[in-house]
């Protein structure tokens, strides 16, 4: 059953039409993702589905009783006028709970009363009674533990709590408004670009939050492997229609180029099957058969026109509608009368087009040789500011190596240092030889932004003014939009013009700083299938965890105050990052029943027989505690296990609170039993 179901959706500014004919449904337990082109419509879209909007054409229906929740791509208004802190905000979700949980107190207090009279405490009881148990179903017990969850994950820590909302950064409301939505677990959720403000570790966590959640979602995301994580239905958006793919995003990719293979020989056939019919009515004008051929030539007529007017779909429409109704619903031209009119359309004819695309294409003037980098004791910041060190590196021709960690640990400086812009703090940085670098800044700071499109391409490159609009078309910089300043490009065409001046450079080493950062998605899907075309070496610093997972040969992450080195791609780096966490918790493991034999034994003099005995009942209570704890953590594993399998989500939320808070007591514990055994 579906949950929201639109009919005929159009929306229009004046004579422009943004869409129309969307008709789509999600089920209740739907999971959809809705990707397009930048300008497309989607957050229009989206607006409408939430009542913020009304369209110009259809409707949208709800199910009865269903409750929604929307996250705007920038919420910095959403809390206008509120003055209380983040926690604050969080226990409004809960303010009937937290009704209940006061008049439950109340009660307790009244009861405890000796001299209160037996009738009235008879009828307090049964009253706390019903309280506690509508209390407990409703989660009562859990909804602070289910706040710190929900907090924590999407990286807030408790210092952030108390903050007072008009003290935070638009970013930080957006987060704060998604928290209260996961908190509020309605019945659809609809986001809009909900990963904009998280870093990986906030995106994870969420993807693993809606992966067990309950109700229907609607994304709109450029995050690709996002999408790949959370959904299972994607809907391509075009200015007319809606396309749905099963499956999630990788899914999509596959089935969206097997459908436009499947239009493409479908128009060759038409368009043969035409040629034909043609060729039979020609021959056939002036014989026995005039008439019959006649017949043919307006039938034919008709199908050319209905194509002409709209493609495919509108020959269909013809099929099953009739000629009257299309030529009014579709505007349909004049059909040919004549049999070389005719034959004019139909030569004419173009087969279906994929919407506007980026056509990239990056080649090296020349082959750099087999080493291309090369660190040894590295460390990177600047005088008097570390940040980091580095294993040493080697880089070699074609390889493509991913730069990865939280923002501000010093991938910028990292790149900036490889350039030559800043000398290291320590080591040395030997570049192969041969060696062409092709420099793209997230900061687009090389571009002038009083110059236009078209003046800062022939700044950096010699062309015709025919050549140079003719390459820019190639970057969606069509008519005057070549004429537009620098200024007041958005951040993806700021994005596409930067790639553009790069593939002029014919670099053979490509030093790509977020190159991703606001494109859309198609544009991403165009600049992934030209580095992985490219023959050169690349090492780009990316969130794109998708480009990363399809192109990297090597993993480098930034963790700590460290550049740690991973060979092989993504897949493979998640593993040894598993491997290494389990080996690190072997070896404390190890650690600890080495030390409690000698601590059991013969003692540091240092200390008295009495302080031993404090030292040996201490360290025996705590081995005690880790183990109850450890117990503990497994319990709530299999419990979590059922709960997910049996997709209970809140459950799921308090056992995943409980297992976590476990386990960070049970890191507090080792570390007094270390502490303690190493005194």
């Amino acid at each position: 059953m579906a949950i929201l179901t639109t009919t005929n959706l159009g929306q229009s500014f004046g004579a422009f039409d943004l869409f129309s004919g969307i008709s789509v449904s999600i089920p209740k337990d739907g999971k959809v993702g809705l990707v397009g082109p930048n300008g497309i419509g989607k957050t229009t879209f989206l607006l409408i589905l939430a009542g913020q909007m009304s369209p110009s054409a259809g409707s949208v229906q709800m199910a009865k009783g269903t409750r929604f929740g929307y996250l705007r791509q920038e919420a910095a208004e959403a809390f206008s006028g509120r003055q209380h802190s983040v926690y604050d905000e969080m226990l409004l979700v809960f303010k009937t709970l937290r009704a209940i949980e006061t008049e439950l107190r109340q009660i307790e207090t009244a009861m405890s009363d000796p001299a209160i009279p037996q009738a009235a405490s008879d009828e307090l009881f049964e009253r706390y009674s019903t309280l506690q148990e509508q209390f407990e179903l409703a989660g009562g017990y859990q909804y602070e533990l289910r706040i710190r969850q929900v907090l924590t994950g999407l990286g807030f820590d408790d210092q952030t709590w108390q903050l007072p909302l008009p003290h935070l950064s638009g970013g930080q409301k957006t987060r704060v408004l998604l928290a209260r939505l996961l908190l509020e677990a309605p019945d659809l959720l609809i986001l809009d670009e909900p990963t904009n403000h998280l870093d990986v570790q906030a995106i994870e966590w969420l993807e693993g939050t809606l992966k067990t959640w309950e109700g229907a979602v609607l994304i709109v995301s450029h995050d690709r492997y996002f999408l790949d994580k959370t959904v299972n239905t994607i809907w391509e958006m075009t200015r007319t229609d809606v396309q749905t793919y099963r499956g999630n995003y990788s899914a999509y990719v596959l089935q969206r180029d097997e459908r436009w293979e499947r239009r493409r020989e479908e128009f060759v056939a038409l368009k043969e099957r035409l040629e034909k019919e043609l060729d039979y009515i020609r021959r056939n004008m002036a014989g026995q058969r005039t008439q019959m051929a006649q017949g043919k030539l307006s039938r034919l007529s008709r199908e050319v026109a209905a194509i002409r007017a709209g493609g495919l779909g509108v020959l269909q429409a013809l099929e099953s509608k009739g000629w009257m109704q299309v030529k009014a619903e579709y505007g349909v031209d004049m059909q040919a009368s004549t049999v070389g009119e005719l034959h004019e359309q139909i030569k004419a004819l173009q087969g279906p087009t994929r919407p506007q695309e980026v056509n990239m294409h990056i080649q090296a003037s020349h082959r750099s040789g087999n080493l291309v980098l090369r660190t040894s004791n590295l460390q990177i910041g600047f005088p008097g500011t570390f940040l980091f060190a580095a294993d040493d590196i080697v880089l070699h021709r074609q390889e493509r190596a991913a730069l990865i960690g939280p923002n501000g640990t010093g991938k910028t400086t990292f790149l900036r240092t490889i350039l030559g812009h800043q000398a290291p703090l320590a080591g040395q940085i030997t570049p192969g030889a041969s060696l062409e670098i092709g420099y793209f800044s997230q900061a687009h700071d090389s571009l002038n932004r009083n110059n236009t499109v078209l003046d800062e391409l022939l700044a950096q490159e010699n062309m015709m003014l025919s050549e140079a609009r003719n390459y820019l078309a190639r970057y969606l910089f069509r008519g005057d939009d070549v004429y537009k300043p620098i200024s007041l490009l958005s951040g993806g065409e700021r994005g596409r013009l930067a790639l553009a001046l790069l593939a002029l450079q014919k670099a053979n080493f490509l030093l790509l700083d977020e190159p991703t950062n606001h494109l859309d998605i198609p544009a991403q899907e165009t600049l992934q299938a030209a580095l992985a075309e490219f023959q050169g070496t690349i090492l780009m610093v990316t969130h794109d965890r998708y480009l990363v997972d399809r192109l990297a040969t090597q993993i480098w992450e930034l963790r700590d105050g460290r550049l740690y080195v991973y060979t092989g791609g993504y897949q493979e780096y998640l593993a040894q990052r598993s491997q290494e966490t389990e080996a690190a918790r072997e070896a404390v493991i190890q650690a600890r029943a080495a030390i409690i034999p000698a601590s059991n034994g013969e003692d540091t003099p240092r200390l008295s027989k009495n302080e031993q005995r404090k030292r040996a009942a201490a360290l025996a209570d705590l081995e005690q505690q880790v183990h109850a704890l450890e117990a503990r953590l497994q319990t709530i594993s299999q419990t979590l296990q059922a709960a997910t399998q049996a997709q209970s989500f809140d459950k799921i939320q308090s056992l995943s609170l409980e297992y976590a808070a476990a386990e960070e007591e049970l890191a507090q514990r080792m570390t007094e039993w270390e502490t303690l055994a190493h005194e």
